[in-house]
């Protein structure tokens, strides 16, 4: 599908070297745009430009970065600024999950959640909003997740961090509406990446989630799958195009309706 407005455009992705991260930066970069790609994995970065500047062309560039350290950031986005053009695009992907039983949670399980899936998601767009208003115009679009909506057992402290930045974005684009800036949130379900596969205990856990769990309270996926990091990819390059133009402050759930619409 073709996605107006995208071709030609610098995009800030973060979490880009695996996951939901990398399946946007190729989406994004297979949309025409130029990708600069940032995460803390430095190999996985710089590998995923290599493979998509594979035709000659420039799609994508690697920025390793810490999106959790303040001053990283605004070093790299000034340098993509300065080496690749005015961001226009920016993707907030990058997080980590610290699961357990809130009794069993140490104080950097939280610091640590928060100061990558909150202050990461505060220092990037930051420091890109600033620049987008003086151009007027530009789209953010934050990764979180349906556990920001819905409570999840042993999950508190991912919850409350995506609950955390959604409102944020959703604040963030309510400040920037005058300057023709939309800010906006993709919340997936169960999605097939590392992350949850963390959460397994089996080989059978694919089916589990999707069954799932009166006992934990966690109903099941109606459409019986799993997400797949594409299906998120295509949610954000929607948001992000000239189709969702007229789109400011909406939360989009891509679960395959596990939290049945809440």
């Amino acid at each position: 599908m073709e996605y107006e407005g995208i071709k030609g455009k610098v995009a800030l992705v973060t979490g880009a070297a695996q996951g939901i991260g990398e399946a946007v930066a190729r989406a994004l970069a297979g949309l025409g745009a130029i990708v600069a790609a940032i995460d803390r994995n430095a190999a996985g970065v710089e590998k995923l430009a290599a493979e998509l500047n594979g035709t000659g062309n420039l799609r994508a560039a690697p920025y390793p970065a810490d999106v959790g350290d303040r001053a990283a950031v605004e070093e790299a986005v000034e340098r993509i600024e300065q080496e690749l053009g005015p961001i226009e695009i920016v993707v907030n992907v990058a997080g980590v999950l610290r699961a357990g039983r809130i009794e069993s949670l140490s104080d950097e399980d939280w610091q640590e959640t928060f100061r990558v899936n909150v202050n990461g998601v505060f220092y990037v767009s930051r420091a890109a909003v600033g620049r987008m208003a003086l151009r007027g115009s530009g789209s953010i679009v934050t990764v979180g997740s349906n556990a920001a909506g819905v409570p999840r057992m042993h999950m508190s402290a991912y919850a409350a961090s995506k609950a955390a930045a959604a409102m944020f974005t959703k604040c963030l684009g309510l400040e920037y509406a005058r300057n023709n800036i939309r800010c906006n949130i993709v919340a997936p379900g169960s999605t097939d990446t590392a992350m949850q596969r963390v959460l397994w205990s089996g080989e059978d856990g694919a089916e589990a989630v999707i069954a799932g769990s009166p006992e934990s309270f966690r109903l099941g996926i109606p459409l019986h799958k799993l997400a797949m990091p594409s299906d998120i990819a295509d949610a954000v390059s929607f948001l992000v195009s000239d189709r969702a133009r007229h789109i400011t402050m909406h939360e989009l759930y891509v679960d395959g309706g596990a939290t049945l619409g809440c």
